[in-house]
């Protein structure tokens, strides 16, 4: 069971990416890791991958835009561990990048689903969570994007969502005060991961041209979310941007 010295941590979209590198940094640092995602094969081979076991880790299958997979999720991380201390919301989606007004509806709500309701609904559990067990508290990490403060071209309801996370983050931090839960995002631009590697052969600019944008390795990314994670509850970084130097963010527009 849980101990001062080992602290639970979750982390969704754990099987592949971010949340794969963010699992790895969390159990080097001396986490517990709850790694969850919808494909429980794909995290019991990340598991593997990061040299976890059963007495560290704990792989759950859950769709995080469904409250019932949610609920029962957090069921497993009380039953297996007691207690959970971070929680990094990092599930995502986008959709095709095709003119706004040629997506679906359905292609609209897969996306608001997975990263915002998702977001939400894990983050609701966990503040439950958190009120309730001794010690009270925990924090909790978002996953913005660089998209929540400049968007890509025909990514509506990426950038949508990303930036709605923004608001959850502040409410989040803003509501928790009062029982010791505190709340940070990061904002991650071109981590090297199966996500992009379609920006090897280019990837659409704002006026239209394909340009090849450098990356970044994502292991730098999940030793950031360990530094958040790693903060005692008195400090905050309510915001944090990580980034491929080169990559043409800073000066767009």
């Amino acid at each position: 069971m849980h101990t001062p010295l080992s602290k639970v941590a979750l982390v969704t979209g754990a099987g592949t990416g971010i949340g794969k590198a963010a699992a790895k940094a969390l159990l080097g640092g001396g986490f517990r890791v709850v790694l969850t995602g919808r494909n429980l094969e794909r995290i019991n081979l990340a598991i593997q991958d990061i040299g976890g076991s059963n007495l560290n880790c704990l792989a759950v299958a859950c769709d995080v835009g469904k409250p019932e997979e949610v609920k029962h999720l957090f069921a497993e991380i009380k039953q297996h561990f007691g207690r959970i201390d971070v929680l990094f919301n990092n599930a995502g989606m986008g959709a095709p990048a095709i003119a706004m007004e040629d997506l679906t509806y359905e292609q609209w709500m897969n996306v608001i689903n997975a990263n915002l309701c998702g977001a939400f609904l894990c983050s609701q559990e966990a503040i439950r969570m958190m009120k309730a067990q001794s010690p009270t508290g925990g924090r909790i990490i978002n996953n913005g994007s660089i998209s929540a403060h400049t968007p890509r071209p025909m990514s509506a309801p990426y950038t949508a969502t990303k930036h709605a996370i923004t608001g959850l983050t502040k409410s989040i931090a803003l509501d928790g005060r009062a029982f010791n839960i505190t709340c940070g995002q990061i904002d991650i631009g071109n981590a090297g991961t199966e996500m992009t590697l379609r920006m090897a052969a280019g990837i659409i600019q704002p006026d239209g041209s394909k340009k090849v944008e450098p990356l970044m390795d994502v292991d730098h990314v999940g030793q950031a979310v360990l530094h958040m994670a790693q903060l005692p509850l008195e400090s905050n970084i309510l915001s944090m941007t990580i980034m491929a130097s080169n990559m043409p963010f800073v000066g767009r527009g």
